[in-house]
């Protein structure tokens, strides 16, 4: 027992390691986007390209890797993908011609999909009970990696940096943090385990047919919080990929470090109070608190709607603050925009493996897959030319998200919640599920 409570813990702390350092390599471009844009010529909307680029291989990616580390286990998986990003990520350093580093570029950022293969990792290995602070720990502190990113990279690599290979500070960041990367493959290959029990272990695998993908990937529970997570962690990382360039451009401040610094904040709240949105699930679950009548019953989806609610209030305020000509008080209100969508991607993340024990691989893959488009999206907006200014994009992102409340408010409600992991738009049930999040 003492032996299986030891590699409990490992596993987090090795999931959470690996999946830092993905967010940190996968948003290493984000404090260099003022040097790499004069070195290779480039507009600000070319910028915003490039942020948005960073997301277009983990819609898929991510649902592809959460059914594979359902299927061949989470250690196995994770290590594949760190190897071959840092890889990708020393091949960019050498690269003269834009069209080619965009390429290998795209390659590393996909880095990103790990998030899925760690989620399913910690869900093997914890109990339901304290599965939304696990799971709330792990990607908390890991996409705080993207902060790390923003604070470490340009002090470390800054602008008089030099090195034996390298005269340019970020050419030199992207071949250093490759060689890390390919470290910590060989480290979760070696350490990591794939599920606390044979048994479980190959229950999850017997889950993990194209069928039974379909199925959970079309279910009413998988469908919303997917959605939810295309508001809060895609939001996420449009704001991790486009804050510096924000503060840069739109308060005249051309200072890289400053700039780096000051978009670190939202990505010190939006990764470092994620386990209490996964916290706070998991003691109104446990204590049966109502806090929003119309949900009664329903605990985690009360707590998950509260989130949603607050995220799309504060991008809104971002706009207002970005108006003000204060540049603290976009900061401010950047982590705040930061906090919301941390309290809500730890709550969905509270509610994906409870809700589907058996296919939390899959349904991570999905929902976390899915969330990503945000990714994209949500930078077109902010460097739209149709714009009136830089500030007016966060109020256009926030009047998207809420027909995604609204549906929210549809699925959560008691008689939907409680069978949305076995009804949904294709088929209508599956045995091998548990009646949904157990809040009944």
């Amino acid at each position: 027992m003492g032996l299986i409570k030891m590699t409990k813990y490992r596993t987090l702390l090795l999931a959470t390691i690996g999946f830092n350092f993905s967010f940190l390599i996968w948003f290493s471009f984000a404090p260099f986007t003022g040097p790499m844009a004069e070195e290779f010529g480039l507009t600000t909307a070319e910028i915003g390209i490039l942020a948005s680029s960073a997301i277009w291989m983990a819609p898929f990616g991510r649902m592809l890797t959460g059914w594979l580390s359902d299927k061949f286990g989470a250690p196995t998986i994770f290590a594949i993908v760190l190897a071959y990003v840092g890889v990708f990520s020393m091949a960019s350093a050498f690269i003269e011609t834009y069209s080619l580093f965009f390429v290998t570029r795209i390659i590393v950022a996909t880095a990103g999909i790990t998030f899925v293969i760690g989620i399913q990792h910690v869900a093997e290995w914890w109990e339901e009970e304290n599965l939304g602070l696990a799971e709330g720990i792990y990607a908390g502190v890991g996409n705080a990696g993207a902060a790390g990113g923003a604070l470490i990279l340009p002090r470390v690599f800054g602008s008089g940096w030099s090195g034996p290979l390298f005269s340019t500070n970020w050419r030199a960041a992207f071949f250093y943090t490759g060689i890390v990367s390919i470290g910590l493959a060989v480290a979760y290959y070696t350490l990591g385990e794939a599920a606390k029990t044979e048994e479980k272990r190959q229950a999850t695998k017997d889950n993990a047919s194209f069928k039974d993908w379909i199925h959970t990937a079309t279910r009413y529970g998988t469908v919303v919080l997917a959605l939810a997570y295309v508001m809060t962690f895609g939001l996420e990382l449009s704001m991790n990929g486009w804050l510096a360039t924000y503060y840069r451009e739109a308060f005249n401040q051309d200072n890289l470090v400053i700039a780096s610094t000051f978009a670190a904040t939202f990505s010190i709240a939006a990764g470092l109070l994620r386990p209490i949105g996964g916290y706070v699930s998991d003691v109104l679950a446990r204590k049966e608190m109502d806090i929003l009548p119309f949900f009664e019953g329903r605990y985690r989806e009360q707590w998950t709607f509260v989130s949603l609610c607050l995220v799309v209030v504060t991008m809104f305020g971002m706009t207002l603050a970005g108006l003000s000509g204060v540049l603290m008080n976009a900061v401010v209100v950047g982590f705040l925009v930061g906090t919301a969508c941390a309290f809500a991607e730890g709550s969905i993340f509270a509610q994906v493996p409870a809700m589907f024990p058996n296919s939390s691989g899959a349904v991570a893959g999905v929902v976390g897959g899915v969330g990503t488009v945000g990714g994209i999206v949500y930078p077109l907006f902010y460097s739209a030319p149709w714009l009136a200014n830089l500030h007016l994009g966060y109020s256009v992102a926030a009047v998207t998200m809420i027909p995604i409340v609204l549906l929210a408010a549809w699925v959560f409600r008691p008689e939907i919640a409680k069978v949305a992991n076995t009804a949904g738009f294709v088929g209508s049930t599956n045995a091998t599920e548990t009646v949904a999040s157990g809040d009944d």
